[in-house]
Order: C-alpha cells, then structure tokens, then sequence
C-alpha cells in the first residue's frame, strides 16, 4: 500500500443536533424519520459562509458523516432484514464498518446561516458533519437497480403498524413529560415484523409480543400483517418503582409518575413457555 493512503485526514465541518441521546434511539435509516427535525451547526471556523450559497434551492442533501460511537468492526453482521443469516458488512448499511462513514438523504428545509434545518434525521446528537452534497434526483436515483440479497424480500410489504389506546394517550404522556418519542422508534422497527430478532428487543409473552424501547415496554399484537400497539409499559420492577431513594436501583422520577398514573403498566407481563 502506498504509504500516503494508510491515513487520510479528516476535519469535520459541523455536527449534527437531534433529540436523539443513544444510538439505539436513532432510526435505522433516513426514510423512516421522514418526520424527524433536526439542526446541522456548521463550524463558524471553517469559512463556510460562502460555501453553502445556493444551497437552499434544494430539496434534498446527501450529508457525509462520521459514526463517531462506533469504536470497531467485523466482516459479517446480522441486518435486521436478514432471514438468511449474517451478510458482508459492505453488502450492507450497517453503521459498524472499517471506516466508520454514514450516508443519509436528507430534506432541506430552511437555511439560517450557518445552520441547516432538516428532517429525516437518523443521526445521533453531536454527531460529525464531514461533507454535504445537493442530492439530484436525476443522476442519484436508479429505481430499477437490483437489490441484490435483499431481492427476495423487497416484494414483501412493511407490516401495517397502528397505535390504539390506551397507547396513544400514553405515548403522548411520556412525550408532554420530557420522555423520549417511542412512537418513531417503535414504528421504524415493527414494520419489520413482528418476529424475535436480536436487534430488534422483540420477545413474544403469552398475550402477544413486546417491544423493548431504552426503558419502556411496549405491547401489541399482532393480526395477519397487522400490528397494534395497545399499551405502554414500564421496564422497571414494582420494588424498583416503590423505591423512595435515588439509588442506582431505583425506578427513574418520570417512570415512577408514570407508574402511578398507569398502575397496570408495570413489568408484569410473561414469556410465552419455551416449546
């Protein structure tokens, strides 16, 4: 290898501000936070003012960025599409790769100076900014490209996902209290199926299945392809809610109020009996 190329420079230009804290919190893939806003702050430092003149005459962008959580890699990994086991990483769009470079489209909204307003986020916050490129629809969209593994299962349509009560009502409690949005996250991954998958937090109970959102437990079931969200849970234990300390055992402030006003969701539920 020549040795000019065994190290390439890199100096991010801004970063990425989301409500996304963890990476478990982010969408899998722009398409599916079509809803999700975001602020890309460029660096006052890098002389940017003049650079992105004329960007706001388009609608998309591809933003180039670095995934800076992500310590390592391995050659083959386990996408959440995969029934066929693990894949190259290059065949894939995982985020843990040897040389750790995300891609996502994104819809630009406004420009204010040196920030950008986009939706469509599926970045966490404070990500690294390296490039920014117009997206044209002309020469970057091919619709009749092979799929290649993902060919088999591309005619299969995303599961229906629908949220009923009490759900809703107290999916938007959680939110009015300062708690995370489980409903982008939840529906990004449900439309995948319903099915166990290591990924996913998926487990199946004796009275359908539940999805496992940082702490908070989600119940639906499930009927032909379609899935109802019906409940909210609480991850935490009874004892973990009653407690009065803030020991490292203890229930969360906002999960305990929860609790109280939702005393039926508490973690309660039951694996399904092994077979």
């Amino acid at each position: 290898m020549d040795p000019d190329l065994k190290a390439l420079a890199l100096h991010p230009i801004g970063i990425v501000r989301t409500g996304f804290a963890a990476k478990d919190e982010a969408p899998r893939q722009a398409v599916v936070a079509d809803t999700v806003d975001a602020v890309i702050e460029l660096f006052p430092d890098r002389n940017l003012e003049h650079a992105i003149e004329d960007l706001a005459g388009w609608e998309r962008i591809w933003v180039i960025y670095w995934f800076h959580r992500n310590p390592g890699w391995r050659p083959k990994v386990l996408p959440p599409r995969s029934t066929t086991g693990r894949k190259g990483v290059l065949a894939t769009r995982s985020p843990h790769r040897p040389n750790p470079l995300g891609l996502s489209a994104l819809r630009l909204l406004r420009v204010e100076g040196l920030r950008l307003h986009v939706s469509g986020a599926d970045m966490i916050d404070g990500t690294p900014v390296l490039d920014i490129k117009p997206y044209v629809a002309y020469s970057d969209a091919f619709l009749e490209s092979g799929s290649g593994w993902l060919a088999q299962k591309d005619p299969v349509a995303d599961f229906v996902v629908e949220f009923i009560e009490p759900a809703v009502s107290q999916l938007r409690w959680i939110l009015e209290k300062g708690g995370p949005d489980l409903r982008v996250r939840a529906e990004a991954i449900l439309k995948l199926g319903p099915q166990p998958h290591p990924y996913r937090r998926i487990r199946t109970t004796s009275e359908g299945g539940v999805l496992a959102v940082k702490d908070w437990r989600l119940h639906f079931t499930v009927e032909e392809r379609v899935i109802r969200v019906h409940s909210i849970h609480t991850g935490y234990r009874p004892a973990q809610l009653a407690a009065e300390d803030a020991g490292p055992k203890s229930a969360p402030p906002l999960h305990r109020e929860f609790a109280a006003a939702n005393p039926t969701a508490t973690r309660t539920e039951r694996r399904s009996p092994r077979r």
